[in-house]
């Protein structure tokens, strides 16, 4: 296989993540079997499980801070290895020239996956936090996965941590080879340019999907949910988002 021709997004559940799948799919990019209406490769548990092999080996420093250190040095586990390679089953034995993975889930442990698989394509896909809080996802209880944090009842907390751990471990990996970074709001309201963006970097021609431009800034629109945390100001202010 030529790993440069290996794709994954990685991106907390509701990033906007289904759109780049769809793009690769009906671009030609092999990404797995069986796919769901989201995109995502199926059945996800060996990557859930593969998820609470790593999580004991991050540290918990209290108040919703990780120290991830370990895993960039430590011996990548032999069952996380091999849980790996049952989810990516269909992806390891596709003949396909192109072919990739998305199920956010991934990005809980991106930094061994970027360590088992160094020279893949990684797309970053970035969103509004406050959007991408707005829906619920399998991820918005770290605990499910064996991962420490401030527990909460208010749902939009328990989100906004979630978001917090995944933002986290992304900036406390390093940045394999091939790494590319693009906003959900970018492909949607700029899909041209941003398509051009991604065509250079993945080196592949891509199909051009429908888009919808009200998915954007629904957090503004979203009447009795209070979703601005003070968590997302750094990332929000990075990305070029309206504070």
């Amino acid at each position: 296989m030529n790993p440069e021709h290996w794709i994954t997004i990685i991106g907390r559940g509701h990033s906007g993540t289904r759109a780049m799948s769809h793009t690769l799919s009906q671009s030609g990019v092999d990404m797995g079997n069986p796919l769901n209406v989201s995109g995502d490769l199926l059945p996800p548990q060996p990557l859930y499980d593969a998820c609470r092999v790593m999580a004991p080996h991050v540290t918990y420093l209290g108040g919703n801070r990780w120290d991830f250190s370990r895993l960039h040095t430590m011996p990548v586990p032999k069952e996380f290895t091999d849980l790996v390679e049952t989810f990516l089953h269909s992806v390891l034995t596709s003949e396909a020239p192109w072919r990739g993975w998305k199920l956010p889930e991934t990005t809980l442990v991106y930094p061994w996956i970027v360590r088992l698989f160094p020279d893949i394509r990684y797309l970053y896909w970035v969103r509004d936090p406050r959007d991408s809080i707005l829906g619920d996802h399998l991820t918005d209880d770290l605990a499910d996965f064996g991962i420490p944090y401030e527990r909460t009842e208010n749902v939009y907390e328990r989100r906004a941590t979630s978001w917090l751990y995944q933002t986290a471990i992304f900036h406390a990996t390093p940045p394999p080879c091939h790494l590319l970074a693009v906003r959900f709001e970018d492909f949607v309201l700029e899909q041209e340019a941003t398509l051009r963006r991604l065509e250079a970097f993945l080196g592949l021609p891509l199909a051009r999907i429908p888009v919808r431009p009200d998915s954007v800034g629904r957090w503004k629109r979203q009447s009795g949910a209070e979703v601005n945390f003070p968590c997302f100001a750094a990332e929000v202010k990075h990305w070029g988002y309206e504070a």
